[in-house]
């Protein structure tokens, strides 16, 4: 995790590389690659998830040349001038070129590996299709974005149950009734942004743009890597500003802040979703952040406005959010006034328009199109 992640979340913060980390990774690809070979029947798909698989490909097809194997980066896909740090580079290409269809979350996210295969290998490529060649002739492996997404119809019927409508209205209450209830979900990741999003909002306090106990920011940091030193890093600077920010700006009764380091149940998610009114999500880099689609589909009744980072997949597709650039502290604290203060008709239009994407486009969807895309890829003659 301390190499490939940050590597390909813009080195946010430095990657490491070590030898026995390599020698480990190589071993672990291994055993998942021979024990896909002995469960699959013959001609079977195989469908391989995520960088921490990014050798399964190429040594599942040295065991099994019959298979069709698929391959989906979860995560960013880096430019060729970071991926190139990785003293391991080449073999992690050859690792993912043993796929036939190699699926990214974002377009530019598959010309950076495209790009990266030209750079690195000799091979031939024309657009998204790459030539391989192997004992049964020449393969074509395609590389393309298949934007992922959520069980929508899932969150849209949790939004519209009574329990956790109830449970919405109980959640305001709770907090005093505030006019306008900000919220931010989030593992706590320093990819995340949850540093600049509560430096832009305890600005916005400090400026009496917005006002305790009028407004209020729920943010749940759910626990992630705690073993890893940047991590416990992270944790300590997000809660020594949340404490600043509560001692300087809250009232007997009324948190400027009410920050949560721990994970909720789905039926709590969907609750929270509904209760508030603005959505953050300023992430640094993500693959696609899938809380903002689980917000929207969470908003059954058309009210509430998503702030959202350009630098995550979900900004390609949700075009009805107000988009932002995290580094800039002055634009995301714009962003988030004209979110508070939006016309109710604006709000609908967005919201309207969010949700339409969101709920057609699901997770279903998603997994058909690249299935599909996988079967009509071509095989190598002499398979």
């Amino acid at each position: 995790n301390d190499t490939l992640w940050p590597l390909c979340h813009d080195v946010i913060s430095p990657p490491e590389f070590h030898r026995a980390w390599w020698d480990a990774y190589r071993r672990v690809n291994r055993r998942f690659a021979e024990a896909a070979a002995a469960q699959a029947a013959q001609g079977a798909t195989v469908w391989v998830q995520d960088y921490q698989l990014q050798l399964v490909p190429a040594l599942l097809r040295e065991l099994r040349p019959d298979l069709r194997i698929g391959y989906f980066h979860h995560i960013p896909f880096p430019p060729l001038e970071i991926f190139a740090q990785l003293p391991w580079r080449r073999q992690v290409v050859e690792g993912l070129l043993g796929a036939d269809l190699i699926g990214f979350q974002r377009p530019g996210d598959a010309s950076n590996f495209i790009r990266v295969v030209r750079r690195l290998t000799d091979l031939t490529t024309r657009g998204p299709s790459i030539t391989v060649p192997g004992p049964a002739g020449e393969r074509q492996v395609r590389a393309g974005a298949f934007p992922i997404s959520i069980d929508s119809s899932r969150f849209d019927a949790m939004a519209r149950s009574e329990s956790v409508q109830a449970r919405a209205r109980e959640i305001r209450r709770d907090l005093g009734d505030p006019q306008v209830l900000l919220l931010g979900v989030d593992r706590l990741d320093y990819t995340k942004g949850i540093r600049h999003r509560i430096k832009a909002y305890g600005e916005l306090l400090e400026e009496e743009r917005l006002t305790v106990p009028d407004t209020a920011l729920v943010q749940v940091a759910s626990p992630s890597r705690e073993n890893v030193e940047a991590y416990q890093q992270l944790r300590e600077e997000v809660e020594i500003l949340v404490g600043r920010i509560n001692g300087e700006h809250g009232q007997i009764g009324s948190a400027a802040i009410y920050y949560m380091h721990h994970s909720y149940p789905p039926e709590e998610m969907a609750a929270l979703y509904l209760a508030a009114d603005v959505m953050l999500v300023t992430a640094l880099r993500d693959g696609m952040n899938l809380v903002a689609k689980e917000f929207v589909a969470a908003c059954t009744d058309d009210r509430g406005v998503l702030v959202l980072s350009e630098f995550a997949g979900a900004a390609d597709e949700l075009s009805g959010a107000l988009l932002i650039n995290p580094h800039d502290i002055d634009g995301m604290k714009d962003a988030i006034e004209r979110a508070v203060r939006m016309e109710p008709r604006e709000m609908r239009r967005r919201m309207r328009k969010l949700r339409r994407r969101v709920m057609e486009d699901d997770v279903t969807k998603w997994s058909q199109r690249f299935l599909s895309t996988l079967t009509a890829v071509p095989r190598a003659e002499g398979r």
